[in-house]
């Protein structure tokens, strides 16, 4: 009798940790792909807002991992030739498509940027993904023209994919020197929890669904 105790006991220990292997082996990805913003340029890269977002689903015991596929100065033609590869590697469940600031910032003409926009949400979705787009807006000096189309750029992709929109990372930061590098142009370490918010009710609608 005591034999066969020890032997289920160590059955059920075993099935125990078989289980919680098995949970963390399949988790389910979360793929950013985004610019210099997401890849928390000019802070340490455990501070940027993807980090934390990772650290928060983790805490939760959330069955999510968040994959940081950002790159400093990615545009949205870069992003379009990497993402066949990038949902190949990681098979993500959702894709968080972060692009398009830098083509601002160049001046790219709108409708080339709406166009590779389009594309990266058709791309993902059409391989069942769920998806979410994160608006950027570029300083008024570009005009009001120029900016006031940057900015309804955005809604006219995400409403015509019928995808999940975060109209403006940026969003309380923006303008804000505490919570702005040097450049003006990238966030701060300081910002990094309020870029958070701005994604997180969002993100968390879509992961819920």
């Amino acid at each position: 009798m005591t034999t066969w105790l020890i032997k289920s006991a160590t059955l059920t220990l075993l099935l125990l940790v078989w289980g919680v292997a098995g949970n963390a082996s399949t988790r389910t990805n979360i793929l950013v792909l985004g610019d210099s913003i997401s890849a928390a340029y000019g802070i340490q890269r455990e501070q940027g807002w993807v980090a934390l977002l990772d650290k928060r689903l983790d805490a939760a015991k959330a069955n999510w991992r968040v994959i940081n596929a950002s790159v400093s100065g990615e545009t949205t033609s870069g992003g379009l030739a990497r993402l066949p590869a990038a949902l190949a590697t990681h098979d993500p469940e959702v894709v968080v498509i972060e692009l398009g600031g830098n083509d601002g910032l160049r001046g790219y003409p709108i409708p080339r940027v709406r166009e590779n926009l389009q594309a990266l949400v058709d791309i993902a979705k059409g391989q069942g993904r769920r998806v979410l787009l994160i608006g950027m807006q570029i300083p008024p000096n570009y005009g009001p023209r120029y900016t006031s189309a940057f900015s309804r750029m955005y809604h006219e992709v995400a409403e015509a994919g019928n995808v999940e929109l975060v109209p403006f990372l940026l969003h309380g930061v923006a303008l804000q020197p505490q919570f702005m590098q040097d450049d003006g142009i990238h966030p701060s370490a300081a910002a990094q929890p309020t870029l958070l918010e701005n994604v997180w009710p969002t993100l968390r609608a879509l992961l819920d669904g």
